[in-house]
C-alpha cells in the first residue's frame, strides 16, 4: 500500500465519509470500534446502530462483564476487512452501520441503571435504526426488550444460553442476570410459545412455556436439524435474538462468569446461526463476555463473531423488506 493510501485509511471508525464501507487497517492500531464502524451519535441515516452495554452488577457469581463490549470491539479489527465468510453479501457495504459507543449511567446508583438502559436503546430506535448491543451481563436484555416491546409488541425471544433464565422474580424488581426473562414473559414483552433457547444445560422446574432445545439434543440432531427447528417455532413472528456467550462450552469461551460443561462448539454455533438466515430479527446482542477469565482472548474473539452474523441476520430481514 503505497503512503498516500496508507494515510487515507489511518483510524476510519473517526475519518470515514458516511457509514458504509470496509476498513483495511492494521489489527493492533487505530480505533476500536466495533468492526471499525463509524462512532457517531447521528443515526439519520444508519440501518443498524452497536451499542456497549459496560454493566456487570447483576451477577450472581463472577464480575468483569463491564469490559466485555471493549474486549468483543477489539476482538472484531481480528476479522478479515471484507464480507463475513459465509454470507452471500457484504454487510459492511451494503448497510449503514454505526458505533453508538457506550451507554453512560452513574455505577453507584444501579436502581437507576434499568430506566437509563431502557431511554438508551429507545433513543436508537426512534431514529429508526436496529440495535446491536455488546455486553455486558444478561440483565442488560431485559430493559433492551422493554425498548423493543413499545415499537413493535410482544416479540419471540431467540436465547442461546447455558441457563434459563426463568427463575421466579417474586418483587419484579431484582436487577439479576438469572430472572429477567421471567419478568419479561410476565410483563407480556415475549411469546413463550414463539420463542426457543438454544444449548440449556441447567435445570428449571418451570421454563414459563418457552420451547427448549437443550445442548443434548443440538449435540444428538446437529445444527442443520436444530436451525430446521429454530425456524418452525419461530415462524415469521418478530424476534430478538439474544447470545449469551455461556451457551457455548467453556473450551471455546472459558471468559464467562457461570460456565457450565457440555455446551455448544463454537462451529454448532456459527452452523446454526447461517441456517436461521431468514427469521425476523429485529435486534439482537450478545452478553456475558468476562476477559479477565479468558488470557488467550477467545471469548472476545467467539462474542465478536456471533455479533458479526447478527448484524448480517439482521441486514438480511432488511433486504427482504
Amino acid at each position: 500500500m503505497a503512503l498516500e493510501d496508507a494515510k487515507k485509511q489511518v483510524d476510519t471508525a473517526i475519518t470515514r465519509a458516511g457509514l458504509k464501507g470496509l476498513s483495511a487497517e492494521n489489527t493492533f492500531g487505530g480505533v476500536m470500534s466495533f468492526l471499525r464502524r463509524t462512532y457517531t451519535k447521528d443515526l439519520t441515516h444508519a440501518d443498524i446502530a452497536v451499542t456497549g452495554i459496560a454493566f456487570d452488577q447483576a451477577v450472581t457469581n463472577r464480575p468483569g462483564t463491564r469490559l466485555g463490549p471493549r474486549a468483543i470491539r477489539e476482538a472484531s479489527c481480528l476479522q478479515a476487512p471484507d464480507q463475513p465468510y459465509g454470507w452471500d453479501f457484504d454487510v459492511m457495504s451494503e448497510f449503514a452501520i454505526a458505533d453508538y459507543g457506550d451507554l453512560a449511567f452513574d455505577y453507584a446508583h444501579i436502581d437507576q441503571f434499568p430506566a437509563a438502559l431502557e431511554a438508551h436503546i429507545t433513543g436508537i430506535l426512534n431514529q429508526d435504526a436496529a440495535c446491536l448491543s455488546l455486553g455486558g451481563d444478561h440483565y442488560i436484555t431485559f430493559p433492551i426488550l422493554r425498548a423493543h416491546a413499545k415499537k413493535y409488541g410482544a416479540l419471540s425471544l431467540l436465547q442461546f444460553d447455558a441457563h434459563t433464565d426463568t427463575w421466579p422474580d417474586d418483587d419484579m424488581m431484582r436487577v439479576d442476570h438469572g430472572t429477567m426473562f421471567y419478568k419479561a414473559v410476565k410483563e407480556g414483552l415475549i411469546d413463550p410459545a414463539r420463542s426457543v433457547q438454544v444449548g440449556i444445560r441447567t435445570h428449571n422446574d418451570d421454563t414459563l412455556g418457552v420451547n427448549i432445545i437443550d445442548a443434548r439434543e443440538v449435540h444428538e440432531i446437529g445444527p442443520a436439524a436444530t436451525a430446521a427447528k429454530i425456524k418452525d417455532i419461530l415462524g415469521d413472528h418478530k424476534t430478538y435474538l439474544t447470545f449469551d456467550i455461556d451457551g457455548l462450552d467453556p473450551a471455546f469461551a472459558p471468559g464467562t462468569g457461570t460456565p457450565v460443561w457440555g455446551g455448544l462448539t463454537s462451529a454448532q454455533a456459527a452452523h446454526i446461526l447461517r441456517d436461521i438466515a431468514g427469521i425476523n430479527v429485529i435486534g439482537g446482542d450478545v452478553v456475558e463476555v468476562s476477559p479477565p477469565y479468558d488470557t488467550t482472548g477467545a471469548t472476545a474473539i467467539a462474542g465478536a463473531h456471533i455479533a458479526t452474523e447478527i448484524l448480517c441476520l439482521i441486514a438480511t430481514q432488511m433486504r427482504q423488506g
